[in-house]
Order: C-alpha cells, then sequence, then structure tokens
C-alpha cells in the first residue's frame, strides 16, 4: 500500500529531513536491536537474523558468545556442532555455513579480525550490503551506506522515498536523499517505526507522527 507522487529532488530531501526529524523526537532510544559486544559478534548475530527476529537472536546469542570468543571458535568448530548451537534461529545449515567460512577467511586473510572496509566484508561469506553496512555502522561508527531491510523498503515506498525493487537501489535513493550524518541513525528510526505503527498489514496512520507528510496516510 503506497502512492507514487513526484517530487523534485530539493523538494524530497527536506522532507525526508522532516521525517527524520519527527522520528529522532518520537524514537530517541532507536539504535540496533541485536546485543554486541564487539564487530565479531555483530557480524555473526546480524547473520543469524536473516529471516529471524531480533528477540530470538539476542537469545541464541546470550549463550553463543560465551562459548564462540574469536574468529578462530569458529572457524574450527565442526559443522554440526554450531548448527546445533543456532538451530532455532533457522535456515541454521547455511547460517552454519556462512559463520564459519566467514572466519576462516577472516582468520587467513584479515588476522582473524572482521574488516573495516565494505570491499573486504563482501568478501567473506554470508555478508551483503545491509550487513556490511551494519557492520561498519554500528561496530565502527563508519557511514558506509544505509541497511536496508523489510522495514526499510516497505516504508521507503510508503513515505514516497524510493520505489525502487531492489535493496540496492533504494540503498542508492535514499542516500542522495538522507544526510550521510544520518545513515547510521536512518534505519534503526525506520525499522522502530515499522514495529511500532507503520506495520505490513495494519499501519495505524492515526497514531503516525508522520501522517501529516507521508502520502500513503490513511488519515
Amino acid at each position: 500500500m503506497f502512492k507514487v507522487i513526484k517530487e523534485s529532488l530539493g523538494i524530497k530531501k527536506k522532507r525526508t529531513k522532516k521525517i527524520i526529524y519527527l522520528l529522532k523526537k518520537e524514537y530517541p532510544d532507536a539504535k540496533c536491536s541485536l546485543n554486541f559486544r564487539n564487530p565479531l559478534e555483530l557480524m555473526i548475530a546480524t547473520i543469524l537474523s536473516a529471516q529471524c527476529t531480533d528477540v530470538r537472536v539476542n537469545i541464541v546469542t546470550q549463550s553463543l558468545f560465551k562459548k564462540y570468543r574469536k574468529a578462530e571458535d569458529c572457524a574450527n568448530v565442526s559443522q554440526k556442532e554450531l548448527e546445533e548451537d543456532i538451530k532455532s534461529t533457522g535456515f541454521f545449515r547455511n547460517k552454519t555455513k556462512s559463520i564459519r567460512l566467514a572466519c576462516q577467511k577472516m582468520v587467513e586473510k584479515f588476522n582473524g579480525k572482521v574488516p573495516r572496509t565494505m570491499e573486504d566484508l563482501l568478501y567473506l561469506n554470508g555478508i551483503g550490503r545491509k550487513t556490511a553496512n551494519v557492520i561498519l555502522g554500528n561496530a565502527y561508527g563508519i557511514p558506509s551506506g544505509i541497511a536496508v531491510d523489510t522495514h526499510v523498503t516497505r516504508i521507503s515506498k510508503r513515505l514516497g522515498l524510493s520505489y525502487s525493487k531492489t535493496a540496492e537501489k533504494i540503498e542508492q535513493d535514499l542516500m542522495q536523499l538522507v544526510p550521510k550524518s544520518d545513515w547510521i541513525l536512518f534505519p534503526h528510526l525506520i525499522i522502530f517505526h515499522g514495529r511500532k505503527i507503520c506495520q505490513a498489514r495494519n499501519p495505524k496512520c492515526e497514531k503516525c507522527v508522520l501522517n501529516k507528510i507521508c502520502p500513503s496516510s490513511l488519515v
């Protein structure tokens, strides 16, 4: 559910700034919902979060991160053992393979450290642009781009910020509109808003702080 509107880039930028301003006031505590203490934990948690709730991931990683503290630990564990440890997150076979292979490459090429560049992160198994943006932004404070998940995809269309069909193109559209200083925070604001108000099936437009500037508002 969204309405296509035509705006100049300048007008759309001004509206985007207003959206960010209002969401910052509404969600002053918006941040990454995954629990982590270092870049490796965030990388693993982000891989596990695919097709799984952050709540479930945080439950699993509570014990997982006590067992696997270094990249070498994940690189050397057997496929079967790690599968059992992360089974409840779903798609556990592929996730296990990605984590093990990514950590093996980190040990071989990056001295067991999570890389700090987009190019190097994309070299690792299981890491796409979204995951790389999450790691660089939230673990290292590097605004490499804008992480685009299902919430960002849905709400960007409803707000008339991007009508593109791929995450990569949506990211490019948003990077033209969102000030670089907000690239890291923007997805968290949208995710908080998507979970509380702008839900997929029944958006609560009457309670939305953006309803006066949202082209898809039902109010």
